[in-house]
């Protein structure tokens, strides 16, 4: 099992929320090969907007562990997080971060590179034109309706 797999186990996520009419986000965490937990957008569903998959999968992981600090922990999620989600996932302080596209105009890259812990590893495209594919294929459809 790679990264590959993991995201694709994300991706699988991402459909559920697109099925719920939620932004197509999704993710999955993983500790010592095992996932641990998996989420998707629920921003609609529970009228929450900061109901995204990395705010669930950080407490839905907690929980699993029994502790706050997921630094044995990687995230796979579909989408570059946003700022938001960025430092809750310091405050986490993620061992590893592993996203596939990236989200050009609310990354959290593209506010601030260190919203996320200094020991937290960060790989990027790991099936990104799948991972951008769902995205803009939602809101494609969308603006159509």
């Amino acid at each position: 099992m790679d990264d590959e797999y993991f995201m694709r186990e994300a991706l699988r996520e991402a459909a559920c929320a697109a099925a719920e009419n939620e932004v197509p986000v999704g993710g999955i965490v993983v500790c010592r090969g095992k996932i641990i937990a998996r989420a998707h957008n629920l921003t609609e569903t529970l009228t929450d907007p900061t109901a995204h998959a990395e705010m669930q999968l950080i407490g839905m992981a907690a929980e699993c562990i029994g502790g706050k600090y997921l630094d044995d922990c990687t995230l796979y999620v579909t989408v570059e997080p946003c700022p938001m989600c960025a430092a809750a996932l310091t405050w986490a302080q993620l061992g590893k971060l592993v996203y596939g596209a990236s989200d050009p105009k609310r990354g959290y890259s593209l506010f601030s590179p260190s919203l996320l812990h200094p020991k937290t590893v960060v790989v990027s495209g790991i099936l990104s034109q799948e991972c951008g594919t769902i995205v803009s294929d939602f809101f494609k459809n969308r603006r159509q309706s």
